[in-house]
């Protein structure tokens, strides 16, 4: 939206009429060409210079001998006096690659010569110098030639040229003092030239007396405070400066006193401090260009100027440059002339301050308005309402309140309305159906409430409509989209909007339709089938319900977002047709069955979160085959079996993967659909996170919540590009992978609430990104592993190893015996037989002991029982004493009769 009216635009119109009078000379000469035809000499010449280029493209195809006349040939313009050859453009011909051969010298008259976007500069990589020679010549356009070598000071031989372009030649100048010997030229750009070695370019320029046009854009220059003893460029009108690091004070600059300047543009220049007060002198100043002032912290200026007796003054841009100001004082400074002549005022990102004036009559005639970005407060003024001229007002990321004035209705051409960002409260206001030229209208992050007016069904010619975020209710009508044939964009999430989904079938340029987080119910109607440009559509947190369309022809969908709703039955079969998806959420909701081996075919899938559904079975190999997945979450479900051994190969997972494909898609998105505006939703580092643009850089694998088995693979450890990698609260058994340190960009790992045992893995120490770990509720043992990066995360959670009653050593209480990790391992289980022995026999001796003394007291205390115990004492002895000499009689007996 900010390329209305542009510097560009400007420029070319600039170029375009600085070069009228040539352009509209040759036409003629060409149109009345057949008079007289060309001369042999040149026509030989002609063909003799089309021998060192290689034409490929047949550009030049109508140059041939069997054709006499070469003033109908291609590019070839001739006098329609003498026929002499006059002008050769051969601009823009891509195909064309050689050399700039000499018998070009054979055209003595040639005065226009274009060879703009061609490849001949030769195998030396050389301008010739023998383009010095062409003394008639008086346009030269040699700009996109990408040549290696420097340009010939041969150039400053051409006494009559009047126009020279040499930019975009990406080269480096070292010497430009030949340029003084250009008495009549009046355009010069040499911009996208490396000029850093040349300290004194305002002195050569300055002996250019005749110099009109002046453009230095991307030179390197790095200073415009140079003394000018006597200012020669009197007739200087068009000056670019922009794109070149001067970081010096912008008053000492020796520009200011070049008051016949029309176009100035030192944008991107890191120029500051407050502008001088010449500037309000340059009374034939048309464009002001001073935006983007990002060369650094505090390279901002300020502007105190008066500028009220600029009466020819039409765009200011000073977006992002002046470092604070009051918005009020500022507008007050602006022309006020009896024909005003400003149009485009851009005051973006500069911290201004202060409420907006309720009257600004002088500014009536503004067709462009932008203050966005700033911390302006109190109300839209009504004083907007009788800018009839308007076309692009912007207000948005302000403080602004209270409603959209009812009368802005009257701005009738408006075609760019964003008010996004604000305080602004009120119902949209009926008058918006007046905006029958309106192309974008953006009023989302405010206050709004109410109903959404019908009349916006009647702005045919809307391409953007972005009302989220916001506190509007009721039903979205057929009556809403009836003519809204040429949207591209609809945004209407976050808000509180019910019934059915306002599906237009009318809309067949669509191509994101962002309803999320309302209170649409229903089915997704079939009709949908029909937006077949659609490539965003974002259901998400509704209450939807029943299963996708069957689309018969294949949709190009890239991101579909329909997590949080009441979607059930089995994995959508009618998502095998999606071939083009890159985003796909299904997650929260009611889906059930296995994950379908045909999963493999949505061969651009980069993200893939399928959590909290009753999803069972397998994971199925096939999904390890998609190349492109940098998010995988399967969370929360039902799903059993093993991790597959071939998740490693996921290499979009792995740093080896080029980084420049999350940067593909992050431009694709910014290319095809625009500025990202959805959310999404990652659990990691403990908690669930929510992204907008930045997904795009985020890799990771889910799987916790599920009932999976077996070991974790030591493959998955390949996949050294994961930031998340979340498989806790499973039934996996084994030990860490040894090599989990080799895992370099996590920097969340939750393996909790598992069955693994053994060592932590030193190699866990390594991972210097990590912030959040979690192994706790496992049976792992053995000796922690030291680092200073481990002990910083348990002392921010020191529940990171809960439930590991074999884990000892530091940052733990529990120490370790012994310095041997593996004595270590097995101790713990010697101990623990050894402890079982001592409990055994240490409560054996204890009772015994016990029960000896009970009855040892009793005996000495109670009379009756000692005596009592001594006498069945006495009995006893007494009977086993005739026990044991009966016994022994009768072995002797037996042992005598024997």
């Amino acid at each position: 939206m900010d390329g209305y009216g542009s510097p560009a635009t400007q420029s070319v119109l600039l170029l375009m009429a600085a070069a009228a009078t040539w352009i509209s000379f040759f036409l003629v000469a060409d149109a009345s060409a057949g008079a007289v035809t060309c001369i042999r000499r040149e026509r030989d010449a002609l063909l003799a210079f089309k021998q060192g280029i290689n034409d490929t493209g047949d550009e030049l195809g109508s140059w041939q001998r069997g054709r006499q006349d070469c003033c109908r040939w291609a590019g070839i313009t001739c006098s329609n006096v003498t026929g002499r050859v006059i002008g050769l453009d051969l601009s823009r011909r891509f195909s064309l690659v050689g050399q700039i051969s000499p018998p070009l010298l054979s055209l003595e008259h040639l005065e226009y010569l274009n060879l703009q976007s061609t490849s001949l500069c030769g195998h030396d990589g050389r301008i010739p110098e023998f383009l010095g020679s062409l003394k008639n010549l008086r346009h030269l356009d040699l700009s996109y030639i990408y040549c290696s070598d420097t340009v010939p000071p041969q150039l400053g031989n051409l006494s009559k040229l009047e126009y020279l372009d040499l930019s975009n030649m990406q080269m480096d100048l070292i010497d430009i003092s030949w340029l003084a010997r250009l008495p009549r030229l009046m355009y010069l750009d040499i911009s996208y030239m490396n000029l850093s070695s040349i300290a004194d370019w305002p002195l050569v320029v300055n002996m250019i007396p005749s110099l009109k046009d002046l453009r230095l854009s991307y030179c390197s220059l790095s200073s415009t405070n140079q003394s000018l003893t006597h200012l020669n460029l009197t007739n200087l009108q068009h000056l670019d400066l922009s794109r070149n690091y001067f970081g010096h004070p912008i008053a000492s600059s020796w520009f200011w006193n070049v008051t016949s300047i029309e176009y100035l543009d030192l944008s991107d220049t890191s120029l500051h401090g407050p502008f001088p007060n010449a500037l309000g002198n340059m009374t034939f100043l048309r464009q002001l260009y001073f935006y983007h002032q990002s060369f650094g912290i505090g390279n901002t200026a300020t502007m105190t100027v008066d500028l009220k007796n600029l009466c020819d003054l039409e765009m200011i841009w000073l977006d992002g440059s002046l470092s604070s100001g009051n918005i009020t004082e500022f507008l007050e400074k602006l022309p006020r002339c009896p024909s005003n002549r400003l149009q485009e005022l851009r005051l973006s990102s500069n911290n201004m301050v202060g409420m907006l004036p309720n009257r600004m009559g002088h500014l009536t005639n503004l067709s462009s308005l932008d203050l966005s970005y700033n911390n302006i407060t109190g109300a839209i003024p009504p004083w907007l309402e009788n800018c009839t001229s308007l076309s692009y007002l912007s207000l948005s990321s302000n403080g602004l309140t209270g409603p959209i004035p009812v009368g802005i209705g009257s701005c009738t051409i408006l075609d760019i309305l964003d008010l996004s960002y604000n305080d602004i409260t009120g119902a949209i206001p009926l008058g918006i159906g007046n905006f029958t030229t309106l192309r974008y209208l953006v009023l989302s992050h405010n206050l709004l409430s109410g109903h959404v007016p019908s009349m916006i069904g009647m702005l045919g010619d809307l391409i953007d409509l972005d009302l989220s975020n916001n506190n509007l209710d009721g039903l979205i009508t057929r009556e809403h989209m009836a003519s809204l044939k040429n949207l591209r964009h609809m945004d209407l999430s976050h808000n509180s909007f019910s019934g059915p989904l306002p599906i237009e079938t009318g809309a067949q340029f669509l191509l994101e339709l962002s309803l999320s987080s309302n209170y649409f119910s229903g089915h997704v109607p079939g009709s949908i089938c029909q937006l077949r440009n659609l490539l965003v559509l974002d259901l998400s947190d509704n209450f939807l319900e029943g299963e996708l369309p069957q689309c018969s022809h294949d949709p190009n969908l890239v991101f579909l977002l329909l997590s949080n709703n009441g979607f059930s039955g089995k994995f959508p079969s009618s998502l095998r047709n999606y071939s083009s998806l890159a985003f796909m959420d299904l997650s929260r909701n009611n889906l059930y069955g296995t994950l379908p081996l045909w999963i493999e075919e949505l061969v651009q899938l980069r993200f893939l979160q399928l959590s909290h559904n009753l999803l069972y079975g397998d994971i199925p190999v096939t999904i390890t085959n998609l190349q492109y997945l940098h998010q995988l979450s399967l969370a929360g479900n039902n799903i059993s079996g093993v991790i597959p051994e071939s998740l490693s190969n996921l290499t979009s997972m792995a740093q080896k993967d080029p980084e420049n494909s999350k940067d593909d898609m992050s431009a694709w998105y910014d290319n095809h659909v625009g500025k990202f505006r959805g959310l999404w939703d990652v659990v990691m580092k403990r908690q669930e996170l929510k992204y907008g643009a930045g997904i795009f850089y985020v890799v990771g694998i889910d799987l916790s919540l599920n009932h999976l088995t077996g070991d974790i693979p030591e493959r998955i450890t390949s996949l050294d590009g994961l930031l998340n990698l979340n498989l806790s609260w499973n039934h996996l058994s084994g030990k860490i992978p040894v090599k989990i340190g080799a895992m370099k960009s996590v920097e969340s790992l939750d393996l909790s609430r598992n069955n693994l045992y053994g060592e932590i893995p030193a190699s866990l120490s390594e991972l210097t990104f990590l912030s959040s770990l979690d192994l706790s509720y496992n049976n792992l043992t053995g000796r922690i592993p030291p680092g200073s990066q481990l002990d910083t995360i348990y002392t921010e959670n020191p529940s990171i190893y809960t439930g590991n009653i074999g884990l000892c050593g530091p940052p733990l209480e529990r120490n370790c015996s012994g310095n041997n990790s593996l004595e270590h391992v097995n101790q713990p289980r010697r101990d623990s037989v050894y402890e079982a022995k001592m409990f055994f026999y240490f409560g054996l001796g204890s009772g015994y002991v016990a029960g000896l003394w009970v009855v040892f007291c009793a005996i000495l205390f109670k009379k009756a029982w000692r005596v009592a115990y001594f006498h069945l004492f006495d009995k006893l002895y007494d009977k086993a004493y005739v026990f044991v000499v009966l016994t022994w009689g009768r072995r002797n007996g037996k042992a005598s009769t024997s």
